[in-house]
């Protein structure tokens, strides 16, 4: 396993990919912050939103299909909110018998799930332009322009870097079981009780070894100066272009949710 096998970024060469890293970082966040505070119900807000995620995937050139398959993550988490839907207050629009109780589906409920639902959407969307567009190195250094701590910044690059690492490990535990166990592997790979006992002393011994590893690695890193914080090159400076076009977004996602709430 490779390091581009879990890259997820897309080279191109696109107005959003020649946009400074600063700047997209601190957009995306702007716009995950203006979602979040539209207030529920607020439509026109929402497809106004909608609007610019169309069109920064579209200057993007990432495609459409490509943004929307990765924006599919969402879904699994957004169906812990299922339960506003019964919990909510409001006239009840449909009763759902559930373990011989009937639960009362609100409208006020539909509401709120369908704007948590939409809401997570475009800030994923927009998630995935952003890591799709941006090499990780350049990210992480947006990161510590912009005042992150050097500790998160430090931890997330660790992260990425060494994900690949135990991606190899695992990959050779699999093989070695599979080279001592050929005779049930042959056989359909033992009985469930079996495969389960091999899965969890497969997952303790890659616990154990990760943890040796990773103090061989700070060990290594402490030993060549290695002091909490990666350094590199001092970023240029910003260009006019870049300011030009984070103006007006940045103003436009202030105004958003704060015209939705005067006229909501």
């Amino acid at each position: 396993m490779h390091v581009h096998a879990l890259d997820v970024y897309s080279s191109g060469e696109s107005a959003v990919h020649c946009l400074d890293a600063r700047v997209k970082l601190v957009l995306t966040v702007g716009f995950i912050m203006s979602a979040a505070l539209v207030p529920e119900g607020a439509w026109t807000a929402y497809g106004t939103l909608a609007a610019v995620a169309v069109l920064v995937v579209w200057a993007s050139h990432l495609g459409v299909g490509f943004v929307q398959r990765r924006a599919t993550v969402v879904l699994p988490f957004a169906l812990a909110a299922v339960a506003v839907v019964f919990s909510t207050p409001g006239p009840a629009v449909l009763i759902v018998p559930v373990l011989g109780r009937e639960l009362n589906v609100t409208s006020s409920g539909l509401t709120r799930f369908a704007s948590i639902l939409f809401k997570s959407w475009l800030s994923v969307q927009m998630a995935v332009v952003l890591t799709a567009s941006t090499r990780f190195p350049d990210l992480l250094r947006a990161m510590r322009d912009v005042g992150l701590p050097k500790v998160m910044v430090s931890v997330a690059g660790f992260a990425y870097r060494y994900i690949f690492v135990i991606g190899d490990e695992v990959l050779r535990m699999i093989r070695a079981r599979a080279a001592r166990s050929g005779a049930l592997e042959g056989r359909g790979g033992g009985s469930i009780f079996w495969r389960a006992q091999v899965t969890g002393g497969m997952a303790g011994s890659l616990f154990l070894r990760s943890i040796e590893r990773s103090e061989r690695v700070y060990d290594a890193m402490v030993a060549r100066g290695y002091d909490g914080e990666v350094r590199s090159l001092r970023p240029p400076a910003l260009e006019s272009r870049d300011v030009l076009i984070a103006l007006p977004l940045a103003l436009l996602l202030v105004v958003i949710p704060v015209a939705a709430r005067i006229s909501w």
